[in-house]
Parts: structure tokens; C-alpha cells; sequence
């Protein structure tokens, strides 16, 4: 199939990180958003007006994936549903390409790629079977602060004194907007599983000089540490109760909303270098909050994203709704507030999306596909085998395919 001049895109999933998308989209040439599949009928709709509405494209909601894949208009798609969902998702897109229902120049899947090695591996294996072009997604590689700050540091720090020795990266906000996400059979597990894939991705992006593979820091080592710092207090049991339903139950089954993970790499060059990551549901604060370091001899570089360059200030006088409009996973509307202008561009959205538009398009070359995004599982599950253990596990760690987290199984007891 000949790359269309503008591409066809449709989605799966019509939640938030759907419509974070979409708004990305508008800032994407050669692009347009023409379908949305989602099992709820009525948030496919809706969906597919946000889109129209953005003018992104005559976006029509779809009865079935194989009926979108099927739509000659459709030319690639876009995997943002939830992560059980994840191999009858790619298993119907497969299925449709295989029997020529329809032809697709490739699937651009949301992190995690699944919730375990095996589901992970089979999501891979699908795939290369069909002949489908994929693409892993990870936003945070594409932010424009991590960009930036990555390449002068190369550029002006690493080429004078010296390649960079340490990078940390954290995501943190109060907790996940649906309750799958808290459940830690149909998520995979808590906030590690959830957030970790984004952190562990940015220590290694920003090791890595730009320009070469990404095999070139290689993980070696990796030590994982999970618990439940503010979830499983009861007062919070019953709020999660309260605002996710009984089925989410962390006096009974919880899951971490706390994890650090410290990974040891190897460089091409033959040095040793450090990658600390944290992710959290239990951060107190303004909203989202992302940040990210890189350290090397006589060199540095940090980025908060609260620390945005727009601040509000609103008195007890001034009261309302509560919302997401001055930051994602808002947690206040008075007082000093920091604004994230078109959050979307800042958190790489836009550069991932224009990025793999052009992937399917054949002008650039996959920075992240599916192989990629398996052995970004793998070592999630070795940080959760590790915590388990208690112990520095090597990487890649023996029998880690076969491996599923205790806050995944319901054992966990923090």
C-alpha cells in the first residue's frame, strides 16, 4: 500500500488519554482523525464530536474494530484502551488485516504494551505475524524540555567533560481518573506498572548520546522498591470506595501508589551509569507533576513541569468547579496555582504523534516499536520480582516471561 499524503488515523478507546490525543493531533500536519471505537457506544460518540469539534477530521464512531480497520479511509490506529483489554484489542485488529478486511500501515500502542512479559510478547508476535509497522508510544522521550535539555547537555556539557553519569526521572499526581487503573488484575498491577514505563524510558532516553541506538545503554541491573504510603490508610479505603466503586477495595486488594526503581547500565563505551526513577499516586501537590535530571562532571540539567512559567492566584472569594483546567489531576482551585499551557505539547504528545504519523508515512524511522516496548515490561517486572524479593536483580532476569507481580495475582500485602 502506497503512504496516503494524509493519513487516516483511528482510534481505540474514548477516554482521557484518547481525547489527550486528539488534542495533540491539532498541532500534526498530514493527519486526520476519522474514527473511534470504544465497547460504550455513547463515549464513542462523544468522542468522535470532541474530534470533529477540534476539526481534526469527519470522525465517525465505529461498531466494532474490525468494521474501522475495514474503512478504506482508515490507514493506521492508534491503541489507547484500557491494558486487560489489550490482546483481544490486537487480536481483532490482526484478525481483520489477515483476512483482508482491511490494510493498515501500522498500530501506534499506549504504554505499557501489556500488562506482563507474556501478554507483551504475544502482543509482538501478533503483529510481526499480520506484517503490520508498529510503534510504542512514550511521550515523555518527545517533551520538548527533555529534548532541549538532553541535546545541549551532549552537545556543550558531554562533549567538553565527559559523558553523563546519573539521571533521574519521576511522574507523580494524587492518583489514576478510572477505576481499572486501581485494580490490579485488569491493570497489571499499581503505580509502577501504570507510570514506570514513562520514567525508566526517560533515565535511559537521556544516558544515551543522541543519535546513537538505544541499545547502547544497556540495563544490567535493576532494584525495585514498592508500597502503599497513603491508599490503604482507611479513611482513603473509603474514598476510593466512595469515588471508584466497591470493586476497588484496598483494604482487601491494593496495589502500590508508591515505587522506586534504580537501574544500572552499560554503556557502549564501557562505562557504568545510574538511572533512578520514582512514580506515585500518593503526591500532594498542585496536580501532575514531572521532572526529570541528568548529571555529569562539571554539568547539569532539571526540569519540573509545575514549574511552568504561569502562575494564578485565586482568593477564598473566588469558588467553583472543580476541574483539570489549570493542570492535569488538578487538586485545587485556590491560592497560587501553577498553569501548563497545552499540556499535551509540553508532556511530548504532540512530538510522539507527529513523529509516528510519519513512521506510517515512511519518512522516519521508529524511534520506539513493539521490541521496545517489551523489554520495557521486562523490566518493570523485574522491579516488581526485585521489591518482592527484596534484592539487586540482574537484568535480563531468568524466567521473568513467566513472571506476574503479587499486586496483579491479589496476594500483595503491603
Amino acid at each position: 500500500m502506497t503512504p496516503p499524503s494524509r493519513l487516516g488515523i483511528g482510534f481505540i478507546g474514548s477516554g482521557f488519554n484518547t481525547r489527550f490525543h486528539m488534542r495533540a493531533f491539532q498541532g500534526v500536519r498530514d493527519a486526520d482523525i476519522l474514527g473511534v471505537y470504544s465497547p460504550n457506544a455513547k463515549n464513542a460518540a462523544a468522542t468522535a464530536r470532541f474530534a470533529r469539534d477540534l476539526d481534526l477530521g469527519d470522525c465517525q464512531a465505529y461498531a466494532s474494530i474490525t468494521k474501522m480497520v475495514a474503512d478504506p479511509r482508515i490507514h493506521a490506529i492508534w491503541l489507547c484502551g484500557p491494558n486487560h483489554a489489550r490482546i483481544a484489542n490486537v487480536e481483532e485488529i490482526c484478525a481483520a488485516v489477515t483476512e483482508g478486511k482491511g490494510t493498515l500501515l501500522g498500530i501506534a500502542c499506549e504504554k505499557p504494551l501489556a500488562r506482563n512479559v507474556a501478554e507483551a510478547k504475544e502482543v509482538l508476535r501478533l503483529v510481526t505475524k499480520a506484517g503490520i509497522r508498529h510503534g510504542y508510544l512514550e511521550n515523555q522521550l518527545f517533551a520538548p524540555h527533555v529534548e532541549w535539555g538532553r541535546s545541549l547537555i551532549w552537545a556543550r556539557g558531554a562533549a567538553t567533560t565527559g559523558r553523563p553519569y546519573l539521571a533521574r526521572a519521576a511522574e507523580e499526581h494524587s492518583g489514576p481518573h478510572m477505576p481499572w487503573f486501581w485494580q490490579g488484575a485488569l491493570q497489571g498491577g499499581g503505580v509502577l506498572n501504570d507510570m514506570m514505563c514513562h520514567s525508566v524510558e526517560v533515565v535511559r532516553h537521556l544516558l544515551t548520546k543522541p543519535g546513537d541506538p538505544r541499545a547502547s545503554v544497556r540495563p544490567v541491573k535493576v532494584t525495585g522498591h514498592i508500597a502503599s504510603l497513603k491508599w490503604t490508610r482507611p479513611s482513603y479505603v473509603k474514598q476510593l470506595k466512595r469515588s471508584m466503586g466497591n470493586a476497588v477495595d484496598y483494604a482487601k486488594r491494593p496495589a502500590e501508589d508508591f515505587a522506586s526503581v534504580m537501574i544500572e547500565f552499560a554503556t557502549a563505551d564501557g562505562e557504568r551509569v545510574i538511572g533512578e526513577a520514582t512514580t506515585s499516586w500518593s503526591f500532594v501537590g498542585a496536580g501532575l507533576r514531572l521532572s526529570a535530571e541528568l548529571l555529569g562532571p562539571e554539568y547539569s540539567m532539571r526540569w519540573n513541569s509545575l514549574n511552568s512559567g504561569l502562575e494564578c492566584f485565586f482568593s477564598r472569594a473566588v469558588t467553583g468547579r472543580a476541574g483539570e483546567d489549570l493542570v492535569e489531576k488538578q487538586n485545587a482551585e485556590q491560592g497560587v496555582m501553577p498553569v501548563v499551557p497545552e499540556e499535551y505539547l509540553a508532556y511530548g504528545y504532540t512530538g510522539e504523534d507527529r513523529h509516528f504519523v510519519r513512521v506510517f508515512q515512511g519518512k522516519e524511522k521508529a524511534r520506539l516499536d513493539f521490541a521496545d516496548g517489551v523489554e520495557v515490561v521486562k523490566m518493570l517486572m523485574t522491579a516488581y520480582r526485585s521489591a518482592e524479593e527484596g534484592r539487586t536483580l540482574a537484568f535480563p532476569n531468568r524466567g521473568i516471561d513467566r513472571f506476574v507481580p503479587k499486586v496483579a495475582k491479589g496476594t500483595w500485602k503491603p
